[in-house]
Formats: C-alpha cells, structure tokens, sequence
C-alpha cells in the first residue's frame, strides 16, 4: 500500500481524533442531562463521572510512548480506535451509573493513546518541519468534527441517547478499520527520520519550555471542564432551553473549533505568548457570556463557537508548541502538556460540580471565567519569560 501523503495523513488522523476525542470523550456532558434523569444521577456524581474520562487519560497518555515503541504506530493507532468502540458501546448499554463511569472510563484510555501516536505518525509521513505543525494542528481539530457529528444525533434521539451512542460506536468501528488499513507500518517512515535514536538527549532548555507548557495547560484545562460538563445542563436548568437545542450549541462549538486548525500558523506569525492569552481570552468571554442570559438561545450558539475557537486553539497550541520544542521526541513532546491539560480537568469537573449544586450554574461559569483571565496573565509572563523568547529559532 502507498505511504500516506500529508493531506491523508491530516485526513486520516483528523477522523481518529474526531472519534477518540469528539465523540468517546467531549459529548459527554451533551448527552448528561438525559442520562442525568434516567440514572438519577446528581450533580456532584455527575461532576465525578465527567472527571473519569480525564483521568484514565492521565494514566494512558503517560503510557502511551512505551506502548508505541512496544506495538509500532499501526497497532497502537488500531488499540485506541478499538477501545473507543468498547467505552461507547459500554455507556450505550449501561443499566446503572457503575457501568456508566466504566465506559467513560474506557473512552478516556482511547484518548490518551491517539494523540501521542497521530503526532508519531505525522514524523514518520509529514517530511518538512512547517508542515507537520499545519498537519498535527489540523489532526488536532479534529476533535471539532467529532463534536459537530453530535448534533444531528441530538436532533435525532434528543432524550434516546443510547442510539446515539451505538450510532458513535459503529463510526469507531469504521475508525478501526481505516487506521488498521492506512496507518504506517514500522518500518515505514520518511527518510529524514529514518534512524532516530532510541534516547535523545534533552537539554534543560527544553525541559523548561515543555514545563511551561504544561503549567500553563493544568490551568486551561480546569477552566474548560465546566464548560464540557455543565454548559448543556446550564442552559437547560438554568435557562429552560430545550434538549434538543443544546445539538445547536455543540454543532458551534464543532465549527468554532475548526479555527484550532490554524494554531501552527498563529504561533509562527505572533509568537507563542500572544497566542495563548489570545486563546485563554476567548475561551474566558465563552463562559461568561454562557450565562449572562442563559436562556437566550443566540448568546448560546455565540458561546459556544467562542468556546470551540478557544479550546481548539489552546489545544493545539500545546501540541504544536510541545513538538516544535523537543523536535526529535514527536510522541513524547505532547504527554506532559496534553497530561497537565487532562489533570486540571480531573480537578476541574468535580469543583465545578460542587460549585453548581452550591452555588448555581451562573456563579460558577462567571468564577471559571475569571481564572481563565488570570491564568491568560500568567502565560503571557511565562511565555516571555527568559528562554523563551528564542521560539523563533526552537
């Protein structure tokens, strides 16, 4: 078979990422109020299910480089796919909250695995180092598309959402097939890097970039787990919008990410400090402006495309950044930031649980809001700390 050219390399990972991603670990929370009524689950148990998924990323994008270098990129790409297909299948079955938790559970390992193999298949396909930023960024909005196919399936089975997750169960077993027939073999690479060693030395300069990075991420990710978790519950239960109206809402977030294909572009052109205040900033005004009128559906969608533009964006910052960092180290150069990133959502969901049955949905969208700010401040003097302004020449 052909080795992958860069636009199917970007194509075929972008899909994965759509269902390991979009569909096994980001819809979650649309379909939370439905699942919420039917398992009577209450608000502080919602806010623990909805951290499980981050939390076995933790876990698996921590073991992600030794099974690649164990199993090659094909299998590995293979095993992720295949574990989204068995957590979506296991929540559309669930009988109770137990078997709930288990198939997020599941979804979050299929998580961990995809991100660290697409970036290690991108250096073995992509040859030029400009290009693999566009492809990794491009893979890495993916996760819009995943988020985007959610809406018809709201629209469809709005309370039934154990048909939509058996329809997302099928798309990740199409997912399996393709990454078992497409992705490259071992030894199929591009020539440049043909003979990488097996242990790169990594200078403390990189150590420190990376450690930035990853600082930075815990605090983006805690602010956006309300978001993920609580938004469709904000507008329904504070708001009175229907279900099936939150589908709108997830298919903007969906389309407003795909302004995360173009992080690779932004950190060339302004610099990564800009950039990730930029990103912060977008995603702060997305929950703020959530429940200024939850119930005003316009403000809604507006929320949510902020808030697909600035994860999306924020998120592939953090990929792009962290391989642009530690060039020759493609499937580890994104573990400690994409790791940061899911440990301040492990945190996140349940304070924001906690925060919601305390305090309702207002107080605690506009408190997220607010750290989101402070934390777009921090990155801009960390950014431009000593030893980072050389990214130009990284």
């Amino acid at each position: 078979m052909r080795p992958l050219s860069p636009l199917g390399m970007a194509t075929l990972g972008s899909g994965i990422i759509a269902i390991t991603y979009g569909l096994a670990r980001f819809v979650f929370g649309l379909f939370l109020p439905a699942m919420r009524d039917e398992l009577t689950i209450s608000p502080s148990m919602a806010g623990g299910i909805g951290a499980l998924p981050f939390l076995s990323f933790v876990f698996a994008i921590l073991a992600a480089t030794w099974v690649i270098r164990h199993l090659g990129v094909r299998r590995t790409g293979v095993a992720a796919a295949s574990l989204a297909v068995i957590g979506l299948m296991t929540i559309a079955l669930a009988p109770s909250s137990l078997l709930l938790a288990a198939g997020v559970l599941i979804c979050g390992i299929s998580t961990g695995l995809s991100s660290p193999v697409m970036a290690e298949a991108v250096h073995r396909v992509v040859p030029s180092w400009v290009l693999r930023g566009r492809v990794n960024a491009t893979i890495n909005a993916g996760t819009s598309l995943g988020i985007a196919l959610a809406m018809p399936a709201v629209l469809i089975w709005a309370e039934a959402w154990r048909s939509a997750y058996l329809g997302f169960a099928a798309l990740a077993a199409l997912g399996t097939l393709a990454a078992l027939c497409y992705l490259p073999r071992d030894g199929q690479r591009h020539s440049a890097s043909q003979r990488r060693p097996a242990a790169l030395p990594v200078s403390r300069s990189q150590w420190l970039g990376i450690a930035r990075l990853s600082g930075l991420a815990v605090g983006m990710g805690g602010v956006s787990a309300a978001y993920w978790v609580f938004a469709p519950d904000a507008v329904i239960n504070a708001g009175g919008l229907a279900p099936s109206q939150t589908a709108w809402m997830w298919l903007a977030v969906g389309v407003g990410g795909l302004a995360g294909a173009g992080a690779g572009d932004l950190i060339s052109r302004f610099g990564p400090a800009a950039s990730h205040a930029a990103g912060l900033t977008v995603m702060s005004a997305s929950l703020a402006l959530l429940v200024v009128i939850p119930g005003n559906f316009a403000l809604a969608l507006a929320s949510a495309a902020l808030f697909g533009a600035g994860y999306m964006t924020l998120s592939g910052f953090y990929l792009v950044r962290s391989t642009q960092i530690m060039t020759e180290a493609p499937s580890f150069a994104p573990v400690l930031p994409l790791l940061a990133t899911s440990v301040g959502q492990v945190a996140g969901s349940p304070l924001a649980g906690w925060l919601v049955g305390a305090e309702g949905h207002v107080t605690t969208f506009l408190l997220f809001a607010t750290l989101g700010l402070a934390i777009a401040g921090l990155g801009t003097w960390l950014l431009n700390a000593r030893g980072a302004a050389d990214w130009r020449t990284v």
